[in-house]
């Protein structure tokens, strides 16, 4: 996949997939509430998919929720399909988990 920035319709595009995410200050940024308990699974999950596209999102945690924040760095801090693919990812990570949006 490219490092190449996403046109705004590309990522208009890609936003109407991913349901649970929207763009804030310039990154995709999602936000998913599940049980405490599960939290450390998800995160060692996310790390290997993470590992394995060679491509990190930040990531928060605070009591029962886990926030993702992603853009490309090779691509100056613009958003690219790297991105969009691994929200996607996180997305379905996420449910595996028995997790939901937040409300971003």
């Amino acid at each position: 996949m490219s490092a190449t920035p996403l046109t705004r319709s590309e990522l208009d595009q890609a936003l109407g997939e991913l349901s649970d995410w929207s763009v804030q200050e310039g990154q995709l940024y999602a936000s998913f509430t599940l049980d405490r308990a599960a939290l450390p699974a998800l995160y060692a999950a996310v790390a290997a998919v993470e590992d394995q596209a060679n491509h990190h999102a930040s990531v928060h945690i605070l009591y029962n929720t886990i926030t993702f924040a992603l853009d490309t760095h090779d691509a100056g801090g613009a958003i690219t399909a790297l991105d969009t693919a691994l929200a996607a990812r996180l997305s379905a990570l996420a449910a595996q988990y028995g997790s939901r949006p937040s409300g971003s």
